[in-house]
């Protein structure tokens, strides 16, 4: 079996080859990995003790951050080594302090694991949600080095789960440990014969709370606001810009930040031209009087979860597509949050609609509804605050879960 993964990793990355004439991201990830091994070996400094830490992309490495920040804390004699699959992830991050090095990881392989392995060292390894590459993990048992999995979650529809998914159930019989999410994900793990789990809870939520409680103040945000009821719109696809612009150019009385998943430049001028309001660029901030303007549209990637801070509603994108995004960080703040259909198999948007702090919409009229009887309605609205801050607030805790576990279990003294 492991000969037909190896042959589905070699014509994957062939594919990216030839998509990266016409791809941006193929052709990031391709030439992102030119020189990779000669780069690593020079970065490296030797006679370190070294923490591999890898995630797929920028949004698992959020998610695993809070563990990552308690790494450096429990392991001050450590050097963080943090991997990115992604373009996405790697791009964003390749610069970020609180880590020691940054680089691509390698396509699987067996000659890339083992020089991995054996270039890094680490003195135990970490793999945030999924990514599971069977020649990495295998490497890293067979070199008893302790890997383990955070905030994973697992389902019945998986292949690992299948009767044809042994090859990939046995990639996580390496792991060391895995922490999951819920007691589901530990139910279907042990119902095959996989013990070596515990229950962390999601790692997201110790991250948004903490970013709640550390919150910078944006001026230009608040110059823009002007102490009117603003509404954020986050991780938005064309789908839900559709409705955005009839909402914008429907209302009055209403600031609007727009925050599209995609920066294109062509895209964010589509998007600004087809709004009816006065409507201005993050990169012109500075440009003219923010508080005269209706609109602000996000031009860059890195500040929204920062910008729900000053939010009075929020809607996140995706739920008319793949699915919707985060809906953690619109709420760490407690305002209400809106999205669309597409979000069943996500359990904290299940969870924030059955306590009525959030809402789903089938189109532009519910949503101009819902936006209208919560802008009126301000007690509701402080309702609904408090039973998303205490969302957020009950489910904190994984962080500590995987740290006091590691602390008893590996403490990499000396």
């Amino acid at each position: 079996m492991w000969i037909l993964y190896y042959f589905a990793l070699k014509s994957y990355g062939i594919a990216l080859t030839f998509f990266a004439f016409f791809n941006k991201k193929a052709a990031q990830f391709i030439k992102g990995r030119i020189g990779l091994f000669k780069h690593v070996e020079n970065t490296l400094q030797p006679g370190e003790k070294r923490i591999w830490f890898h995630c797929p992309s920028l949004g698992e490495f959020e998610q695993g951050k809070p563990v990552l920040n308690a790494l450096r804390d429990v392991y001050p004699d450590h050097k963080i080594v943090l991997t990115f699959f992604s373009p996405s992830g790697y791009e964003n991050k390749k610069n970020e302090p609180t880590v020691d090095y940054v680089f691509y990881l390698p396509i699987d392989g067996p000659s890339h694991s083992k020089w991995f392995v054996k270039t890094v060292q680490p003195s135990m390894a970490f793999f945030v949600k999924y990514d599971f590459w069977h020649f990495y993990i295998k490497e890293l048992h067979d070199n008893k080095i302790p890997v383990f999995s955070i905030a994973a979650i697992f389902r019945p529809s998986q292949i690992y789960f299948k009767p044809y998914g042994v090859f990939f159930k046995n990639i996580l019989k390496r792991f060391t440990h895995l922490f999951v999410q819920n007691q589901q994900s530990l139910e279907l793990l042990y119902q095959h014969e996989l013990a070596h789990v515990s229950v962390s809870g999601d790692t997201r939520f110790d991250r948004v709370y903490q970013n709640s409680r550390n919150a910078h103040a944006l001026p230009e945000i608040e110059r823009f606001k002007n102490n009117q009821f603003l509404f954020i719109a986050g991780s938005t696809w064309h789908a839900d810009e559709k409705l955005l612009v009839d909402l914008i150019n429907q209302s009055e009385g209403i600031k609007f930040i727009i925050a599209p998943h995609e920066i294109h430049p062509h895209h964010i001028r589509t998007l600004s031209r087809s709004l009816k309001k006065k409507c201005l660029l993050y990169s012109d901030i500075n440009k003219e009087d923010t508080a005269q303007c209706d609109v602000l549209i996000i031009d860059n990637i890195g500040m929204l979860s920062r910008l729900y801070a000053y939010a009075d509603v929020t809607y996140v994108g995706g739920g008319f597509g793949a699915g919707i995004h985060n809906t953690l960080e619109a709420i760490a703040y407690g305002a209400p949050v809106i999205f669309g259909p597409n979000h069943k198999k996500f359990q904290e948007a299940n969870d924030l609609v059955n306590q009525q702090g959030a809402f789903v919409i089938n189109d532009h009229t519910e949503l101009l509804r819902i936006v209208k009887d919560l802008k009126e309605d301000v007690d509701r609205r402080n309702e609904i605050s408090k039973k998303n801050k205490r969302y957020i607030e009950s489910r904190k805790g994984a962080t500590d879960v995987v740290m006091n576990y590691l602390k008893i279990n590996f403490p990499l003294q000396g």
